[in-house]
């Protein structure tokens, strides 16, 4: 079945490929700079928290929550103008990095406020104790113990962003779902959907393997 792909093809698949790597690189990486202190923010105003402030909590949690619940389909859609004023297109790689940050950083933020909530209050306690600031908190106890889980946070969020990155194709976004669309789809070339999906699959296979190696090098246990 793949033995009618051309040289042409191929190249094709490589450049695609690599839009997908650019995709979701960028906007994992930016939606992390976004969603860490998001998520970091969220755990000290709760309930219990060294910044406990409810009313600033659930007003940055409900944003949060709403983005989250936005089909990103839908999304891709909605921010179109904003994705037009920042690159100056709605189409193409680096006009789909823009919603694809969007949707990763409120991700990211529960992802991490749920890592934070599992650290040991007592050793919070006894950093409070000992004078600590909530800058030292947050750099010397809270991250550093919740590391191996705000990793496993990540990864789940890339491996998310590849999901997401295909459905980008959908409406030119490039990458390996644009790959899929206009020639498995649209030219019923079904070798090449297949060829898309086993590429993605891989690809996802490699970023979970390297983000549980990453887990297992950090944790503690």
């Amino acid at each position: 079945m793949f033995g009618n792909f051309s040289e042409a093809l191929l190249a094709l698949f490589a450049t695609s490929l690599w839009e997908t790597i650019v995709m979701v690189g960028i906007s994992g990486f930016v939606g992390a700079l976004l969603g860490i202190p998001l998520g970091v923010y969220l755990r000290l105003s709760d309930e219990g928290g060294v910044l406990q402030n409810r009313v600033a909590n659930t007003a940055v949690g409900g944003i949060v929550n709403a983005v989250r619940s936005t089909p990103f389909i839908i999304l891709l859609v909605a921010i179109i103008p904003m994705t037009r004023f920042i690159t100056g297109s709605s189409i193409g790689t680096a006009a789909a990095v823009v919603p694809l940050t969007i949707a990763a950083a409120p991700f990211v933020a529960r992802l991490v406020e749920a890592s934070l909530r599992e650290v040991d209050h007592g050793l919070i306690e006894a950093a409070l104790a000992m004078g600590a600031t909530t800058r030292q908190i947050v750099f010397k106890v809270l991250l550093p113990e919740a590391l191996p889980g705000i990793i496993a946070g990540l990864t789940i969020t890339f491996v998310s962003l590849t999901g997401y990155s295909a459905m980008a194709g959908a409406i030119g976004g490039g990458g390996l779902g644009d790959l899929g669309i206009r020639y498995g789809y649209q030219r019923f070339l079904p070798e090449i959907m297949l060829a898309v999906v086993l590429v993605l699959i891989l690809f996802v296979q490699a970023v979970q393997s390297l983000g549980d190696w990453a887990v297992r090098k950090l944790s503690h246990k």
